[in-house]
């Protein structure tokens, strides 16, 4: 977050900021979902490394949160960067630093996405950010995308999109920061598709996504609250089905023997090429699918401090 806060600064008018500022921008920046911003942010608020402001931001209809550097911000900021810049990956068979590969008005972040766990440089993104129309998302995304899917295929169950379900999955969409293009591809998968959830099947995923780190934020209880609206969920069926999200992390025992290995592995908060391998060789043998591995990576992130 801090590189791309260095990398995106806060216009100098005190009206427009650019949405890339907002906590959507920033999530898709950084290739996770955005439930998991705002407590990392509120943690570079309180160092005194971030400010809030609100700005009218183009396509919004009112004033949204913004965030950027404070000068001490900047400074840890720019320390990162350089470290970054200066780490070395092999690029067109020779190891090379970040900083050398010719960079045409791209953000560091986006050079990232074209370095794999390896350390190698691919051509084209390993991951791409949800704001863009195309291109695979990382993990923590395709979260995201999968509950996406589930809205519009128990939107189209009648062969159209009603105003309230297409205003909700506006807000979605806008809470998420994605791409028209990749919604409108999520749309047409999820209208050929035969398999029609129920809402509450739904509401339930959205739940177990919402307490991936034990809290439900003020925009996620907007966003359900809306939902249990426009699906006709009542406040005795929300409570059932609270019940049964908050009781979801008593995983299975294959669930519990990956989360300790990928606990293990993120000790130092990070993956290593050889842990990765290990990880994905584990996933196969318990079947864990990347959907479970995504939302346990994120519930033991949440919890580093």
């Amino acid at each position: 977050m801090l590189i791309h806060l260095y990398d995106n600064i806060l216009p100098s008018n005190q009206w427009e900021a650019p949405v890339a500022l907002t906590q959507a921008g920033i999530s898709a920046a950084v290739h996770v979902q955005r439930k998991h911003v705002p407590r990392t942010l509120k943690r570079l608020e309180k160092t005194n490394e971030i400010e809030v402001t609100n700005r009218h931001v183009p396509g919004g209809k009112q004033r949204r949160k913004v965030y950027s550097l404070t000068t001490q911000g900047k400074i840890r900021g720019k320390l990162v960067v350089e470290d970054v810049l200066s780490t070395l990956i092999e690029f067109e068979g020779k190891a090379t630093p970040i900083a050398d590969i010719s960079k045409n008005n791209r953000r560091i972040l986006e050079i990232l996405s074209h370095i794999d766990s390896n350390m190698k440089y691919h051509n084209d993104p390993v991951i791409t950010s949800i704001a863009k129309p195309s291109g695979k998302a990382s993990l923590d995304a395709q979260t995201s995308e999968e509950l996406m899917k589930r809205m519009f295929a128990r939107a189209w169950e009648d062969g159209k999109i009603t105003n309230d379900e297409h205003q909700l999955i506006t807000e979605v969409v806008e809470f998420l920061g994605m791409h028209p293009e990749r919604v409108r591809r999520l749309s047409e998968e999820a209208r050929t598709a035969i398999d029609i959830p129920p809402p509450e099947e739904i509401y339930l995923e959205m739940l177990r996504q919402a307490l991936v780190d034990e809290q439900i934020i003020e925009e996620e209880n907007a966003l359900l609250e809306t939902f249990r609206v426009a699906y006709g969920i009542d406040e005795k069926i929300h409570k059932k089905l609270l019940a049964k999200a908050l009781l979801e992390p008593m995983y299975p025992e294959h669930i519990l023997t990956y989360y300790s290995a990928l606990e293990t592995a993120m000790n130092d908060g990070i993956i290593t090429g050889d842990e990765n391998a290990m990880l994905s060789t584990l996933r196969k043998s318990l079947d864990i699918t990347d959907s479970e591995h995504a939302n346990l990576l994120a519930k033991i992130r949440d919890s580093i401090k």
